[in-house]
C-alpha cells in the first residue's frame, strides 16, 4: 500500500512555504468530503483553515496538521529540488517531508480506512488544518479555536502530527509543552565620545553584570515532567558602528522556555528585579507565544499508547521538550492533546527527509487510535 506516500508526495510538490497552502487543504478536502465529511473554511488574513468533521455528537477526537512549510534555503544546497519529492535509499527528500506533510497524509489515509471500516463509528472525528503554524501563528489554530468555542463545539482529544520520534518512529510521544515567553528590553545611555567617560554612560557596560546574573540564575527546579525553566539570549544590539562612539542604547531579545513549576507572572517580577537592582534606565515588552501545558488524563495517552503496541511493538516515552506547537492553542479549552509523529531529526534543514516506511506505518497507528477511541 503506497497511498499515503503518493498523498505525502503530492503535498510536497505544493510550495506552501508559510503563510502559503498552495492547494494542500483543497487536495485533502477532495479525499475527506466523499466521506460524509462537512468542509468549512474558516481563513483569517492571509491564512487558509480548514475545519473538516464527520458527525455531530461528543466525544470528538481531532487530528490537527499544518500545511505550511519553512523556506527552503539556498537551493543549490539541497541534493534535489526541495518542492521536488525524490526517494533516495529509501528515504523521501523535500521540504515537507518530515514537518509535517507525510503526517497530514497518514491522518487522511488513516481516516478513510477507518470509515471503510467503521462507517457508524460513534461520536465525531475531525481534521483541523492550518498554514500558519510555522509563521506568526495568529491567525491559524487560535483563531478557528475561537470560533468553536464561540458556537460550542468543545474538542475532547486532539492529535497532532507533529514530528514527534527521535531514533525510531514512535520512540516519543509530547504528553505537552513549555511556555514561551519573550522579551524585548531597550537599555538606555549617553551616547558620547570613548575618550571622555566621564560624559558618557555605556548601556553596554551597564548592562553586562544584570546580563551575568539573568544567565546564572535557577529559575526552577523543573519536576517529575518538565525540566528546569531556561534562558536564551537571541540577540543583542548596539552602538553606531564607530570604534570611537560609546552608544547611547542597547537593545537585547531574550526567550524563557518555562515549566509548570514557575509562572508567567513571576518570571516577569523577577526579571524586573535583577534590572532595578542594577539601577538600569531601561524599557521591558513581553510577549507570551504560549503557556506550558500538560495532558495529564489517562484517554488519549492510553489510546495513542495501545496503538504503538499494536503497529510498531512497544511504547512510547512521555515527553515535553521540543519548541511550541499548536497545542498551545488547544490544550487551555480542556482538551487532552499528544503529539505523535515521524523522526524529527531533519525537520527545518536542507535535505529534509523521512524514511519511506514510516510514512504508511504512521497511518496504521493513526487508523488504530481512531479504534481505540471512537469504533
Amino acid at each position: 500500500m503506497r497511498a499515503t506516500l503518493e498523498l505525502t508526495e503530492e503535498l510536497i510538490r505544493r510550495a506552501s512555504v508559510t503563510p502559503e497552502d498552495a492547494g494542500c487543504m483543497d487536495l485533502v478536502a477532495s479525499r475527506l468530503v466523499p466521506l460524509g465529511v462537512r468542509c468549512e473554511w474558516l481563513n483569517f488574513g492571509d491564512t487558509k483553515n480548514l475545519w473538516l468533521r464527520r458527525g455531530d455528537q461528543a466525544p470528538l477526537l481531532v487530528l490537527l496538521g499544518h500545511t505550511d512549510v519553512v523556506p527552503p534555503g539556498a537551493r543549490e544546497d539541497w541534493l534535489s529540488p526541495p518542492f521536488e519529492p525524490v526517494i533516495r535509499d529509501g528515504m523521501l527528500y523535500g521540504r515537507g517531508a518530515a514537518d509535517m506533510k507525510s503526517g497530514v497524509a497518514a491522518m487522511v489515509t488513516a481516516l478513510e480506512a477507518f470509515v471503510a471500516e467503521y462507517p457508524n463509528h460513534r461520536g465525531s472525528v475531525a481534521v483541523m488544518l492550518t498554514s500558519d503554524e510555522e509563521g506568526a501563528a495568529t491567525d491559524g489554530v487560535v483563531k478557528v479555536v475561537e470560533t468553536l468555542q464561540a458556537r460550542g463545539e468543545a474538542i475532547d482529544w486532539c492529535l497532532i502530527g507533529e514530528p514527534s520520534s527521535f531514533d525510531v518512529l514512535g520512540d516519543v510521544i509530547r504528553v505537552g509543552r513549555r511556555g514561551s515567553l519573550c522579551g524585548v528590553l531597550r537599555v538606555f545611555g549617553v551616547q558620547g565620545h570613548v575618550a571622555y567617560p566621564d560624559k558618557v554612560v555605556n548601556p553596554i557596560h551597564r548592562f553586562a553584570p544584570a546580563l551575568l546574573e539573568l544567565t546564572a540564575e535557577q529559575w526552577d527546579q523543573g519536576n517529575e515532567f518538565f525540566p528546569p525553566t531556561s534562558f536564551q539570549v537571541s540577540n543583542i544590539h548596539s552602538g553606531t558602528g564607530a570604534e570611537n562612539v560609546v552608544p547611547g542604547r542597547l537593545e537585547a531579545l531574550f526567550n524563557f522556555r518555562f515549566s509548570t513549576a514557575i509562572t508567567e507572572d513571576e518570571i516577569k517580577r523577577r526579571v524586573a528585579a535583577i534590572l532595578d537592582n542594577y539601577g538600569l534606565n531601561y524599557e521591558l515588552s513581553w510577549r507570551l507565544s504560549g503557556a506550558p501545558f500538560l495532558t495529564s488524563r489517562p484517554e488519549l495517552r492510553e489510546a495513542v499508547q495501545d496503538a504503538l503496541e499494536k503497529v510498531v511493538g512497544f511504547r512510547a516515552r512521555p515527553d515535553t521538550g521540543g519548541g511550541t506547537s499548536d497545542g498551545r492553542f488547544i490544550a487551555p479549552t480542556g482538551a487532552q492533546v499528544v503529539e505523535l509523529g515521524v523522526l524529527n531529526g531533519t525537520i527545518h534543514k536542507v535535505n529534509e527527509h523521512v524514511a519511506v516506511a514510516d510514512i504508511e506505518r504512521l497511518s496504521e497507528i493513526y487508523r488504530q487510535v481512531l479504534v481505540n477511541l471512537l469504533a
